[in-house]
């Protein structure tokens, strides 16, 4: 007869096991983890491992992500898709099993961890959707949408400034079906955390407006079973239950220290730790009888079928809403989504003429809002300077149905709020700063990209010409940076015409993110033919030309647009044979076929000419090292715009006369 602390101690054998045949691994985290989650996978998660997709399944994040062994075995005792060999193969090239966990690589990962603290962060946004869903669809007796989001995270999630900003967020709006389990065990890669990080836990999070379950022995399953009982009944506010844990439990030499937290236990202290634990089986061996008292897959598929007859019913006495929810979580768009954007593309002449385009993107949220429940979005405390709010905007704060998110100065947070978000399915997340401000977020924007979501963000101020904020606010290497992240598609649009296509490919992109890259002054609005407001959607078009076969190509983005144009027309007076290629997606147009990406940009022609009011450097890509950038390479200043664009450059006459003295 095996005990509980046999059935964690598999979770404990395996991790190590298979962190010495990788040669690399965090075993310190599984084995002092292991009774925790024992007891919450086997008694509280609600899962299914034979359909890992199952709408309203349990969320779970391991936070502290490269103890991902502890999942890994976790999900195979269980009875997903991941194999014995698979455990064999962690950390090895395509394998089920990679350092950390990353979602689409294994069944039963609800998001990519890693950096530590953005497992939690994202694991609020998962919060945020279940209770926001819940309060869209549920009827009496028919909770379709009932689920919790758990958390495990360690000492370094506690300690990176994210944590603050999410459980901060989160403790305002009273997520009460998030739980999160905060792993004390005092060690963290450079040893005993106490010289550097000596916080009251519980007070903090009891600031934040969180129930707290403190002092859990988090190697007793009956005080671990009682603290989930007792905050599964705080329905009001979110849970930390405060687990004092050994890193490492089991091993007789190096638990209780950082010799366990980054490095195999060697083959030596693997043997004594069986001894200890009094584990008598082979590396990787698990004894059927353990096997049979973890297999979740008969009850998740009861659990499963409840549901569907619950949704079934459902269904015939609230058609309208079931067929919504299955829309919203199959991610589809509503039938009439093309005629209706195209009608708002029809009609944009009934706009004002010189609008930012930041305006412009408030006027579509205005259509979008109406046409996309799905949509829900948020700004960092810049709704006002970001126009993210539209008429139909409700905050989740005070309508729990509601649409839009005051996520206050958390830039960070917010972006990979954002992810888990989009991540639980249900929405279309889009967030809101200044471009500068992206520094502050970057990293879960890298996620983001990295993990595929569906995220839209919107950047607002986007050059120099902000203008008296000065050089704090201006970006300069940033629209770069965007750029240059795999599966990032950036969009810098000229006016609301390019405003528009870009919304609408940001909303049709279901495998990466979009950020829209928006102006603080008001543009000039352009005029296009149907074929050029067409061509808008393959990232770069030819905007104006005299002739078939120019001899210089200017490219320009956003507000220098206009500059380039009249640029154009004055060498076009002196006999240029001249085209201006806009371009507001440069990764659009270079995923476009070799024959459009030539015919607007034949290679024949060498005399190019790129600008933009931003890191020159980029644009070598497009001119060739023997062209000419008008961009910049220093810091802005403060100043009035126009004063501004003529410091550095921007004016149509120094243009004029760099173009005539270049070429």
């Amino acid at each position: 007869m095996y005990s509980e602390r046999d059935l964690a101690n598999a979770i404990r054998v395996l991790s190590m096991d298979a962190i010495q045949k990788a040669n690399s691994g965090h075993p310190g985290t599984p084995m002092g983890m292991a009774d925790i989650a024992a007891v919450l996978w086997r008694n509280f998660l609600k899962h299914n491992p034979t359909n890992p997709l199952w709408y309203d399944r349990d969320r779970f994040v391991l936070s502290n992500g490269h103890g991902s062994m502890l999942l890994y075995s976790l999900l195979h005792l269980t009875g997903y898709d991941v194999s014995i060999e698979d455990l064999k193969n962690f950390r090895q090239m395509n394998s089920k099993t990679p350092g950390h966990p990353e979602i689409g690589s294994t069944p039963g990962i609800e998001i990519t961890t890693g950096p530590l603290g953005q497992g939690l962060a994202s694991a609020v946004g998962m919060a945020i959707a279940e209770r926001t869903l819940a309060s869209y669809f549920n009827r009496s007796y028919y909770n379709i949408v009932d689920h919790y989001t758990w958390v495990f995270m360690g000492d370094g999630c506690m300690m990176e400034g994210i944590s603050h900003e999410v459980c901060s967020l989160a403790g305002t709006l009273g997520l009460g079906k998030l739980i999160v389990f905060y792993d004390k065990n005092g060690i963290s890669i450079d040893g005993e955390i106490n010289d550097w990080c000596n916080d009251d836990t519980a007070l903090r999070f009891k600031s934040y407006h969180w129930h707290v379950v403190n002092n859990v022995d988090g190697h007793a399953p009956e005080e671990i079973r009682n603290a989930i009982i007792e905050s599964k009944s705080v329905i009001d506010r979110p849970s930390i239950i405060i687990c004092n844990t050994i890193i490492g439990f089991g091993s007789p030499n190096k638990s209780g220290t950082e010799e366990s937290h980054g490095a195999p236990l060697g083959e030596k202290e693997i043997f004594l730790t069986r001894k200890v634990l009094k584990w008598s089986y082979e590396p990787f061996q698990i004894p059927d009888e353990i096997y049979e008292k973890w297999n979740a897959t008969d009850i998740g598929k009861s659990r499963e079928e409840i549901w569907n007859k619950k949704f079934n019913e459902y269904k015939i006495h609230y058609p309208d809403l079931a067929e919504e929810y299955i829309r919203r979580m199959k991610r589809d768009l509503p039938n009439d989504w093309n005629e209706k954007i195209n009608t708002f593309l029809e009609k944009l002449k009934e706009y004002p003429e010189n609008i930012a385009t930041r305006k412009a993107s408030q006027n579509i949220l205005e259509i979008l809002g109406n046409l996309l429940p799905e949509l829900i979005g948020g700004s960092a405390d810049l709704a006002p300077s970001n126009l993210t709010m539209w008429s139909g905007s409700l905050s989740i704060k005070n309508h729990l149905s509601g649409n839009y998110i005051h996520y206050g100065v958390r830039e960070f947070g917010m972006t990979a709020i954002s992810n888990g978000i989009a991540h639980h399915g249900g929405f279309i997340p889009y967030s809101a700063t200044f471009l500068i401000f992206v520094e502050y977020a970057r990293n879960a924007v890298r996620m983001a990209a990295l993990m595929k979501t569906q995220q839209i963000l919107i950047y607002t101020h986007d050059s120099i010409g902000l203008g008296e904020d000065g050089p704090t606010h201006q970006p300069i290497e940033q629209l770069a940076s965007l750029r240059f992240t795999p599966n990032m598609s950036v969009w810098r649009p000229s006016d609301q015409i390019e405003t528009v296509i870009a919304w609408k490919y940001a909303v049709e992109r279901k495998n990466g993110p979009t950020a829209l890259i928006l102006s603080r002054q008001n543009l000039f609005q352009f005029s296009r033919t149907k074929l050029q407001i067409n061509n808008i959607e393959r990232g770069g078009y030819i905007f104006y030309e005299n002739v078939t076969f120019p001899d210089l190509i200017i490219i320009s983005t956003g507000s220098e647009l206009k500059i380039a144009l009249d640029v154009a027309k004055i060498l076009d007076s002196i006999g240029y044979k001249i085209r201006v290629v806009s371009m507001p997606s440069t990764d659009v147009f270079d995923q476009q076929d070799l024959f459009y990406r030539e015919n607007v940009l034949p290679s024949v022609v060498s005399q190019r000419v790129a600008i933009e009011a931003s890191m020159k450097d980029f644009w070598y890509k497009y001119v060739g090292l023997k062209g000419l950038i008008i961009g910049m390479d220093t810091f802005g200043d403060s100043a009035p715009a126009e004063q501004l664009f003529n410091k550095f450059g921007f004016s149509v006459e120094n243009i004029v006369k760099k173009i005539k003295l270049f070429f």
